[in-house]
């Protein structure tokens, strides 16, 4: 069965809560200031059994002006909107402005019911219907039907009740969407349950149990109970005034406009991207930076208006904006909201929400209102390649999509896979899954890229970069999994080659100019004669110009031409080898050996001794056990 929920609209007096009095037998004036003042202050619910065993809730809006922040609370959710107009006045200032507000909150089914039709004579109500329905004419409830009544003599219920019932069957079920959200319009302790909250559901299905998140504060909790209409159920879902008791909640920790959803969905902001429509009836201009009154959902939150392609709105003008929040809230793109202006307080425009985590904005950009334009009027497929293009070189998660585009990950599934296939988007790790965009893919990839091949002009004697040094040059891919993705892609397409934690170009080869070659000859030559004695490097450098011989040393010993056993002291290493073989045939023969031993076996000074016999510890050839050396197990 379909959830539907009726909310009133109309001025103050109009007997909007009357009429549900008459209707249903509930009185939704609950607090004693609304019984003494004979006004409607905070919102108020009823429901009603219409003929067909359809259960219609019902929300019912304060009229006067000093309230209308919580009309605009109420009117969220809502399905039908009854526009109530006394007969014996009309038309009146909440009236239109009310009406206004339904209009950009998008509710688009309605009836019109003239209330106190007892109080006045049948010449002057068809006056008031002909001018209502001249009023309506340009609005949705232009075609709306027409319902007279009288709360106190009964007179049109009965044709009201059949109405309602007509308008229900006829509206189509609407997209209740993938996580459940309510918005809160009451907190308050029941003795014996603790904290309850109230509001209409406006997606999604919630069970007893469930865990779930109250944003913007991100407090979690789970659900202890569920009322719907005043009876206990064990599931809500979208459509509903529902009551909520809370686990492990304090009623202090929550209020009116937060917002109850399912675990980890949603991201509190401070800002949101915006399509804005200023009211024809606006009795002014809209400026940049002008401070305005933001309401989406339940919440009220005083902000800043930032126009992002003109310093100011005239009028009946659309744009795209964005607005900066003083406090956070949380919010999904394709919601709609309502801004009213600061003071004096009045509805002024509203629209829909584009992006609901933005980051600032650059006023006067082509490629910023180009953004917007897809968000606004582009499909599902569109939204989501710029969203993963929006995360630039960091990338976005596939559950951070999933709440950036609005869309169930079964939704979100057939455009991802799709762009995924036209290589448009590429996934650079999988857990969790991240996705980069291909233009900055390939603008990383060109970076590192260039990094690699300007060291190499800068250092031609070196072999290559560590992976460390070269990502910490790459602005691009400064996040380590996108790196190391593009590290292991180049060097299996052949381009990189990575040797440990040296990275190089796979053509890249050391060469020596003329100087350097006839140093290495010298080098060669020196080491080669010394053997197991070479000279230690600060008595050579001397006869070579400048850095050249450390140089020509430093590529000898990436070639493996020469061994670095320790600061200043180099072997060649065909001599170590040799030595090595040496060594371990001896100890497989006797077991251990000594420091004084291996000397012999060396025929060299302690000064070479010590730091070979160190290297062989240290290649883990040999452990030293007591004053002895011994093989390692391998």
């Amino acid at each position: 069965m379909k959830q539907i929920v009726l909310g009133t609209a109309g001025h103050i007096d109009h007997g909007k809560t009357s009429l549900i009095k008459a209707l249903t037998g509930i009185d939704t004036d609950r607090l004693k200031e609304e019984k003494a003042r004979g006004i409607t202050i905070e919102l108020g619910f009823a429901h009603l059994e219409l003929p067909g065993g359809q259960l219609l809730g019902i929300v019912d809006v304060p009229g006067h002006e000093k309230f209308v922040k919580n009309m605009v609370a109420g009117a969220t959710g809502i399905d039908i909107v009854a526009l109530v107009i006394a007969a014996d006045e009309g038309v009146m200032p909440q009236t239109r402005e009310h009406l206004e507000i339904c209009k950009l909150l998008k509710v688009r089914q309605g009836l019109v019911v003239l209330t106190k039709i007892d109080m006045v004579d049948p010449d002057w109500l068809d006056l008031v219907r002909e001018d209502v329905s001249e009023y309506l004419s340009e609005s949705f409830l232009a075609d709306a039907p027409m319902v007279e009544v009288s709360s106190v003599t009964g007179e049109g219920l009965d044709e009201l009740i059949q109405t309602l019932g007509r308008l229900v069957e006829e509206i189509p079920e609407r997209d209740r969407g993938h996580l459940f959200r309510l918005p809160i319009d009451r907190v308050f302790t029941m003795k014996g349950f603790g904290t309850v909250i109230t509001g209409t559901s406006i997606s999604g299905n919630i069970h007893t149990g469930d865990d779930v998140t109250i944003y913007p504060q991100g407090i979690s909790s789970k659900i202890r109970g569920l009322h719907v209409h005043n009876k206990e159920v064990a599931e809500a879902g979208a459509g509903l005034r529902t009551a909520i008791n809370l686990q492990g909640i304090e009623k202090m920790m929550l209020n009116r406009g937060d917002i109850l959803a399912t675990k980890d969905s949603l991201r509190p902001t401070y800002m949101v991207d915006v399509v804005l429509e200023h009211l024809q009836s606006a009795p002014r201009k809209l400026k940049n930076r002008a401070k305005v009154r933001f309401h989406a959902g339940t919440a009220e939150i005083i902000s800043t208006l930032i126009l992002l392609d003109r310093d100011e709105l005239n009028p009946g003008e659309t744009c795209f904006a964005q607005i900066r929040l003083d406090a956070p809230t949380a919010v999904l793109k394709g919601d709609r909201y309502v801004l009213r202006s600061y003071s004096p307080v009045q509805t002024i425009g509203g629209g829909e929400i584009l992006n609901p985590l933005p980051g600032k904005k650059k006023r006067f950009s082509e490629a910023v209102v180009s953004q917007l334009q897809t968000l606004h009027t582009g499909g599902g497929k569109e939204s989501v390649e710029l969203f993963v293009a929006l995360g630039r070189f960091h990338g976005v998660e596939e559950s951070e999509l999933s709440f950036l585009a609005n869309m169930s990950r079964k939704k979100l599934a057939e455009p991802l896979n799709a762009l995924k296939a036209q290589k448009r988007i590429v996934q650079f790790d999988k857990e969790p899954p991240l996705l980069i965009h291909a233009d900055f893919l390939q603008k990383a990839r060109e970076e590192v890229m260039e990094t690699i091949e300007a060291y190499h002009r800068n250092f031609p004697l070196k072999t290559g970069l560590l992976k460390e040094e070269l990502r910490s040059k790459t602005a691009g891919a400064k996040n380590p999994k996108l790196f190391n993705y593009l590290i292991q892609q180049l060097s299996q397409e052949g381009t990189l080659v990575q040797e440990k934690e040296v990275v190089r170009l796979k053509t890249h080869k050391v060469t020596l100019a003329q100087d350097q070659k006839e140093a290495r000859q010298k080098l060669e030559a020196v080491y080669e004669k010394s053997g197991l004695e070479p000279p230690y490097f600060k008595e050579l450098k001397e006869e070579f110009p400048g850095n050249t011989a450390l140089e020509v040393l430093s590529v000898m010993v990436k070639e493996g031409r020469l061994l670095k056993v320790k600061e200043d002291l180099y072997f060649d290493r065909k001599a170590v080898d040799a030595l090595e073989d040496k060594l371990i045939a001896f100890l497989k023969s006797h077991g251990e050996i000594t420091t004084p031993q291996f000397k012999d076996m060396t025929g060299t000074s302690r000064k070479y001794t010590i730091p070979l016999i160190e290297y062989f510890d240290l290649k883990q050839i040999t452990v030293r056990v007591g004053d002895s050396r011994v093989l390692r197990k391998r």
